[in-house]
């Protein structure tokens, strides 16, 4: 599919190179544009004119107003416009999924795939729209009933991050509008023109069901716009995707109003390999894990920690692994590795490897930056892996990058442990192991300290049914699946008196 059609299916016309116009941005804008290039071949996309302050106050105006109308929907009935959504988003999977692959860099199999968590979410979205349950307690008082109910909470606003474009939106956004709140989306500024996608999609299907114009809103701007809506009160959740530095800017705005916020930040995610660990399942693990996305995502694998017993066949494998990683255009399915998703990423690439080297770090699969025909962009690199300790700065600090740190461990699995633990991130975490106990050890309570652990399968890719995030610098957020919907809602107790005196609580009496 060209990608002109692609912006033309989706209601985005490009007057002339670099220049945009729409109805999907609102008519206040500024006179700075941002412009999108595709990391694939440096070519400009489009460039949209952001949201000006008072545009942003508009749109959140509109949305507090239509969140009146849409909380009185019954939930069935919002899920039934989500589960219309899911059916638009099929029909437009190719063209949305191709063009998340071109704007961001990622492979078009992965591309397809972030649609198609779209897909899934929405679908669990639906069934959730008639299960937002609460719970009945026994009253310590004759004569009363007592229960929990959930209510909406109002409006969300969603800052998603550029390596997730749309899938992460869709996450809280399925959720939010099914708990019958309303969302205001501000992607990331690298990726604006598949935001313009998603809101085109949205609209046509809640504009056919009569949605009010404001539950579905997308303010595109820098920096500055993300700001605003964390020191919003009119918004009372923030959800935040990105840099752990982002988060606890975003945190700290938000806290200072006693409101809640969603963090889903940085991870420096390891494989543990034991002696067990059968080789089949730790290259493809670990190789997808370390490459996938050109290591963009926050669940790539960053740190194997081997057993000496074992480590120079793992390192071995691996390198042979790495030879055979085909690096170019990701809408070539033929390509493992596409391009990091601009040259500030590029020279972060270059910046940790060279501190990986001072620190001591020995290269076993070098890196470097690719040029000439299919990587004129200047954003594609080489896949890198370094054998390094655990403790050192550039190894505690996350670099996305497709950057794979190697280290031995030789005694228990309780070593491995404090070292997988031994870092200030807590997203995902695997061990390669075919030994039940040690298994059970990485599960237990003394074990992983991340919000994912895994056996027997890498530390890259989530399904939606469980709830997606981490601990510590990680942010603590929770989105997805499982009972992830309860944060977009406020708790409330009732009791019931259905007599005609009033007991009091504990016994207490106060007669009048």
């Amino acid at each position: 599919m060209k990608i002109q059609d692609i912006l033309h299916q989706f209601g985005i016309q490009t007057t002339n190179p670099g220049g945009f116009s729409g109805t999907l941005v609102s008519t206040e804008l500024s006179s700075t544009e941002i412009v999108s290039s595709s990391p694939v071949d440096g070519k400009v996309i489009a460039a949209v004119k952001p949201l000006t302050e008072k545009g942003y106050h508009d749109i959140v105006e509109k949305s507090a107003k239509a969140f009146i109308e849409w909380r009185t929907v019954p939930a069935p009935k919002r899920g039934e416009v989500v589960r219309q959504l899911a059916e638009q988003l099929r029909v437009h999977k190719e063209a949305l999924g191709t063009l998340v692959s071109y704007e961001m860099g990622k492979s078009l199999q992965e591309g397809l795939g972030e649609v198609q968590e779209m897909i899934d979410i929405c679908d669990f979205a639906v069934g959730l729209s008639r299960q937002l349950y609460g719970l009945t307690m026994h009253s310590e008082r004759p004569g009363h009933r007592m229960y929990e109910q959930y209510h909406p909470l109002g409006i969300v606003g969603i800052i998603s991050a550029f390596n997730f474009p749309v899938a992460v939106w869709n996450w809280n956004s399925a959720l939010a509008w099914v708990c019958g709140d309303v969302c205001v989306w501000k992607p990331s500024e690298k990726t604006p023109i598949t935001a313009l996608a998603c809101q085109y999609i949205t609209n046509e299907v809640f504009s056919k069901n009569g949605v009010p114009d404001g539950v579905s809103s997308l303010v595109i701007g820098g920096p500055e716009l993300g700001k605003l809506m964390a020191s919003d009160v009119r918004i009372p959740l923030v959800s935040a995707t990105g840099s752990t530095r982002m988060g606890k800017s975003v945190g700290a705005a938000v806290g200072a109003r006693l409101g809640h916020s969603l963090l889903e930040l940085g991870g420096n995610n390891a494989i543990i390999i034991t002696p067990s660990a059968d080789l089949k399942t730790v290259v493809p693990g670990a190789v997808f894990g370390a490459v996938g996305t050109a290591g963009q995502r926050c669940t790539s694998t960053r740190r194997l920690i081997i057993h000496a017993s074992v480590y120079e066949q793992v390192r071995d494998a691996l390198v042979k692994a790495y030879a055979q990683l085909r690096i170019g255009n990701p809408l070539d399915a033929s390509n493992h590795v596409g391009p990091l998703i601009d040259q500030d990423a590029v020279a972060a690439y270059k910046q940790a490897i060279a501190q990986a080297i001072e620190q001591g770090g020995k290269v076993v699969v070098e890196g470097g930056v690719l040029t000439g025909e299919g990587y004129e962009s200047g954003c594609f690199v080489k896949p890198c892996i370094i054998e390094a300790e655990n403790h050192l700065a550039i190894v505690q600090h996350e670099t996305f990058a497709p950057i794979l740190y190697l280290m031995q461990y030789r005694g228990d699995v309780h070593e491995a442990i404090a070292l997988q633990n031994g870092v200030p991130q807590g997203l995902s975490s695997a061990i390669m192991t075919h030994n039940l106990k040690e298994s059970e050890a990485f599960l237990s309570h003394a074990g992983s300290d991340c919000g994912i652990a895994n056996v027997n399968i890498g530390t890259s890719g989530a399904e939606i049914g469980g709830a997606f995030g981490g601990e510590k610098e990680t942010g603590g957020g929770r989105e997805s699946g499982s009972d992830s919907w309860k944060i977009y809602m406020r708790r409330q107790t009732n009791t019931i008196n259905y007599l005609d005196s009033l007991p009091l609580a504990q016994g207490i009496k106060f007669d009048l």
